[in-house]
């Protein structure tokens, strides 16, 4: 399975014991903010804004905090963010794509091109590994939402792209533009995703072993643990026995 989903996975479980919670919970609330200062507050009628809370709410985030990150927005208040993409190498020339909102961009590049160097890895420039990926929408179930035959045919009437179901849930792939659309028809028949977001899908992968992969988290846990970084992409593959020792 390529990078993106496994990473998906390790994330998952590292989440559950993480006691770090606030940090998660104020870079989702930045996004909703930011959803919400780009267009209208309600989120039935910003498709970012209801994708950024859906995001919120699958990671357990209270229904006040969503609704004071909205208020937020309408009310002026907060610093004004900019959204910027850093791509880079990290450890054995893993793509690396990581995304930003800050509120300013001497320091986040800085801290950035730091920890790449700190980590084995080098910040490049824009489109240095773009092209190893393609922007997608992501939409993700649990295994309660059904089979793989039902799940399957509900995401190809939704007009998606692809489908992969494991014992651990259902994961639909589409255009990065049909992303609300394809959710929407997907809620009508399945209910309500556990996820549903933009993601960077890579093209070609890179194999690590064990200690390949623990380099590679080491890094992208140092991205991740800084407030400005809402979320770092990889184009890595590793293999089940790997996995497993992770």
């Amino acid at each position: 399975m390529a990078g993106h989903s496994k990473w998906a996975n390790i994330q998952h479980r590292k989440g559950r014991q993480d006691a770090a919670r606030s940090k998660l919970f104020s870079k989702l609330s930045k996004e909703i903010t930011v959803a919400a200062k780009m267009g209208d507050p309600d989120p039935e009628k910003n498709p970012r804004l209801r994708m950024a809370v859906k995001e919120a709410k699958s990671n357990s985030v209270p229904k006040d905090v969503i609704e004071r990150a909205i208020k937020k927005s309408t009310a002026g208040e907060g610093d004004d963010y900019e959204e910027i993409r850093y791509e880079g190498y990290g450890p054995n020339g893993v793509a690396v794509i990581v995304e930003a909102m800050t509120d300013n961009r001497n320091r986040t590049a800085s801290t950035v091109r730091s920890t790449f160097s700190k980590n084995g890895g080098n910040l490049g420039e824009t489109g240095s590994v773009g092209f190893m990926f393609d922007r997608k929408g992501q939409v993700v179930y649990g295994p309660d939402a059904g089979d793989a035959d039902t799940v399957m045919m509900a995401a190809i009437e939704a007009g998606a792209e692809d489908c992969e179901s494991t014992e651990d849930g259902h994961t639909i792939i589409c255009a990065d533009t049909d992303l609300n659309a394809v959710s929407t028809a997907l809620e009508a028949e399945l209910g309500e995703s556990e996820s549903t977001k933009l993601i960077w899908q890579p093209t070609t992968t890179t194999e690590l072993d064990l200690e390949g992969m623990q380099k590679l988290m080491k890094l992208i846990d140092a991205l991740e643990d800084d407030d400005d970084i809402q979320r770092v992409t990889a184009n890595f593959e590793v293999s089940d026995e790997v996995m497993a020792q992770l």
